[in-house]
């Protein structure tokens, strides 16, 4: 079982896999460990990664890159329509209203939803992740930026889907990099010390986030998290760019931003420069080649220049952090270390405004490219039975706060609750009672839109089905239980009714009040766990703990911590008090629910993307093979035309030799031209065509180059069972056990054999290099192997064993003693000489006295 953890970055990925005890960053076919998020469609083919990224230059249009924050959005989201201007690709709406790429892929035009962009990246990595580890890979891990929503990612766990991945759990990067720092710490405090507060800055490529982390032996608790989804390493890099351009404008009148290919050439300078000015303080030079309308352009910069322009984007590194100390309640002297990871800390200005706000030395013990891979392959190792992991238990952050809306019953108006709120601990689970008559619906948002980098706040509609009155009339009690899941992701997991058999149990319930709760959430709750039932009773208003058990619920394999049961009625009992009256019946029944979730893919629309992306890669396949047909000709053809003047020219005549040399030259023009694009099976009939004329020379060299070896060993096998049968004719020992007749027989096998060596050695010598060999080096092996069949057997015949059985010993023993007088009794030595052959030695040993 594969143990794989995926970075799904912005501008590149990185895959983490777990073997050999230990975790590592494993190399793609190009022998790198960074696989760019880029994808480029073609006439043929696609090429995804290195390959594609070559071509982002040469094929603008179809080169899709800078696609993992269109997940989960409308095509009308405003961050949507700021892209679409960037971006050198086409975007389009999709028939359900959310993004797509429009390309032309072979040689069509086609409109490819965001999450099958995705899919087709995560296939490769797959792939890579496969050829590295020698086994099929379905398990994994992937990332993705703390700050994504509800929407982004379930587009992502389809994008997985179909990928072929069963993505075990969606990470939150800060939380990746968190666990790859801690668990191999082995100085942590104690569980029942102070913990050690650690803040990871994590700024990618195109985003930024900061979380707060507190650490103990074999735990890890997320305090606070904080973002700017809007600046990265490539906000630098468009600075720079609009620097340029404007520059380019006056000195040369040269308008970029109109022309795509120059546009793209100068982000991709751009971003070297930047690179080079994370190390240098000195003037670097731009030159860029051939840049537009065949002119070469230039410039120059330094890190002072570049810090004084992008001082808008240094202001905003700060505020995240502020607001992470302000959530998470520390002072500066309550932080450990500050860890920083992401390309776009290497800029000594971001690192300096991170290292002045906490006045303190920032630590880079962290590979800052691969810790969040290795942080999603721990994690994938911990929850894969496959490996034993040190134990490590990790407890995430909700995000933002999530309110619960329903339609009150009682006052037409609507009721709503608060039912995780920021920085909420995850997973976790909650149970809510309701007293309906009838099926409601319960809508979950975002409670504070405007915290949330995401235009609705909406996450989906949930309706509870099949409720009804009490036998009595009365309010059915309806339990809700609501979670946030190993993923990140909000839902209603279940409800169930509870159905009253008997009307003693809860004659004071009253109906919930449902808006008088939704302030106190928060504030005053206080929790009792229950061992039994994995959830825990709640009384918002009165915040008293309600005694139901005296366990406390260990956390379950998702670090689910508990469920929790608010109700908001102020005169309401215990659903199931200690000591339950004798008479009251209780029964809880399932009730099916009913999920509308916001931009959520169907099954059915995910199953077609899944085809599609199997279609693509049989097409991948197929144009490879088709490739490698072509290329086993082209191969051919320099091969044997540099062989025809060296070593294969001596065992072809002149004429040949011409005539060949012309084949190949017309196979080398048809493969430039007419045969520039055939199907498979051409390039295979071309290349068989060839070695019709090849192969015989190609056979020829190679029986002159082997046959003098194995005649050799021939003549020497057949001299040395000469050497044997004369052995015989003189009396040898060795061999006067052998049977006369079957020796003839080997002499006149030797003979023959010796006789068909020397007319075929004749028969060869008389031959001239170019002609065809009259004996093959296999027909000399195969008549080795039958002499060595025949005569082996016969010459190495043992010897007849002559020492006699125990029963004749015992008779020799007798004989002997014969002319002895048999009555003496006296003479006991022979007698023990007689018996313990047969007792005490192995047969055909004899004791002398």
């Amino acid at each position: 079982m594969s143990v794989v953890g995926i970075d799904l970055g912005f501008l590149n990925c990185y895959i983490g896999v777990a073997r050999s005890g230990g975790i590592e960053t494993i190399a793609n076919e190009y022998s790198d460990r960074c696989t760019p998020a880029c994808i480029s469609l073609g006439s043929k083919t696609r090429a995804i990664g290195n390959a594609a990224k070559s071509q982002i230059i040469t094929n603008v249009k179809n080169a899709v890159h800078g696609f993992k924050k269109l997940h989960g959005r409308a095509f009308e989201d405003p961050y949507i329509q700021a892209e679409r201007a960037k971006l050198p690709y086409e975007l389009q709406k999709m028939p359900n209203g959310s993004v797509g790429v429009k390309v032309r892929y072979l040689d069509e035009e086609r409109l490819f939803a965001v999450e099958q962009i995705t899919g087709m990246l995560l296939a490769k990595l797959k792939e890579t992740s496969e050829s590295a580890l020698k086994k099929p890979v379905a398990d994994c891990v992937i990332s993705v930026p703390s700050f994504f929503t509800d929407a982004e990612r379930r587009s992502v766990m389809a994008a997985a889907q179909i990928a072929g991945l069963n993505c075990l759990k969606l990470m939150n990067e800060t939380t990746a990099v968190a666990l790859a720092y801690g668990i191999y710490k082995q100085d942590l405090p104690a569980l029942e010390e102070k913990p050690r507060n650690v803040v990871f800055v994590d700024m990618g490529h195109s985003a930024y986030q900061v979380s707060i982390c507190a650490f103990n032996k074999g735990k890890l608790k997320v305090l606070a998290t904080t973002f700017d989804p809007f600046v990265g390493g490539r906000n630098f890099d468009e600075a720079l760019v609009d620097y340029f351009s404007e520059e380019f404008r006056t000195k040369y009148k040269l308008n970029v931003k109109e022309n795509p290919r120059a546009l793209l050439r100068l982000y991709q300078e751009c971003e070297k420069l930047k690179k080079l000015m994370s190390a240098n303080a000195s003037d670097l030079p731009l030159n860029i080649e051939c840049f537009m309308n065949d002119l070469d352009v230039s410039s120059k910069m330094n890190r002072a220049q570049f810090e004084q322009l992008c001082a808008a984007l240094l202001a905003r590194v700060e505020p995240p952090l502020r607001a992470a100390m302000d959530q998470a309640k520390l002072q500066r002297e309550d932080i450990y270390s500050i860890e920083i990871v992401g390309g776009a800390t290497r800029i000594p200005a971001v690192k300096e405004q991170i290292s002045n706000f906490f006045c303190k030395e920032i630590s880079t013990t962290l590979n800052a490219d691969e810790a969040v891979a290795r942080g999603c392959a721990l994690q994938c190792a911990i929850l894969s039975p496959a490996f034993k992991v040190r134990e490590f238990s990790i407890t995430d952050v909700v995000p933002y706060s999530i309110t619960l809306r329903w339609k009150s019953s009682y006052e037409e108006g609507t009721g709503e609750c608060e039912v995780f709120s920021k920085n909420h601990a995850a997973p976790f689970s909650k149970v809510i009672t309701f007293h309906k008559k009838e099926p409601f619906d319960l809508e979950a948002y975002y409670t504070h839109p405007q915290e949330v980098p995401y235009p609705d706040s909406r996450i989906g509609r949930f309706t509870i089905q099949n409720v009804g009155p009490q036998h009595d009339g009365d309010n059915s009690k309806v339990k809700v239980k609501v979670r946030v899941n190993i993923h990140g992701l909000f839902s209603v997991a279940n409800a169930s009714i509870i159905e009253k058999q008997s009307l003693e149990g809860d004659h004071n319930d009253t109906p919930m009040d449902t808006e008088s709760s939704s302030k106190s959430q928060g504030r005053d709750e206080e929790l009792l766990c229950n061992s039994r039932q994995d959830k825990m009773q709640v009384d918002q208003e009165e915040g008293v703990q309600k005694s139901q058990a005296e366990q406390q619920n260990q956390a379950d394999e998702e670090t689910e911590n508990a469920g929790t049961e608010t109700k908001a009625a102020s005169g309401e009992k215990q659903d199931q008090p200690p000591q339950p009256k004798a008479k009251t019946k209780v029964k809880s029944i399932d009730l099916p629910i009913q999920a509308s979730l916001y931009r959520q893919l169907g099954q059915d629309l995910i199953n077609s993307y899944i085809e599609n992306e199997g279609k693509m890669m049989m097409q991948d396949k197929l144009e490879k093979e088709r490739n490698d047909a072509k290329n086993a000709v082209e191969e051919y053809v320099y091969e044997f035309r540099d062989k025809l003047c060296g070593v294969f020219e001596k065992f072809i005549t002149e004429e040949d030799s011409n005539k060949l040399t012309l084949m190949l030259e017309d196979t080398e023009n048809w493969l430039y031209e007419d045969g520039e694009d055939q199907p498979k099976q051409v390039y295979m009939d071309k290349l068989q065509e060839l070695k019709k004329f090849g192969q015989p020379i190609q056979e020829r060299c190679m029986e002159h180059e082997e046959r003098p070896k194995v005649l050799n060993e021939l003549g020497k096998k057949i001299q040395l069972l000469m050497k044997a049968v004369e052995a015989y004719k003189n009396k040898d020992e060795k061999y006067d056990h052998l049977d006369p007749a079957e020796m003839e027989k080997v002499e006149k096998y030797i003979n023959e054999a010796m006789n068909w060596l020397n007319s075929k050695m004749n028969a060869q010598n008389k031959l001239s290099l170019t002609q065809d060999p009259v004996v093959k080096v296999a027909e000399i092996l195969a008549k080795s192997k039958e002499l060595d069949s025949f005569c082996n057997p016969i010459l190495s015949k043992p010897k007849p064993k002559i020492e006699p059985p125990s029963d004749g010993q015992s008779k020799a023993n007798g004989e002997h003693n014969g002319p002895v007088n048999g009555q003496s009794a006296t003479e006991t030595k022979p007698e023990p000489a007689k018996d313990n052959p047969q007792q005490t030695k192995p047969p055909g040993e004899m004791e002398v006295d």
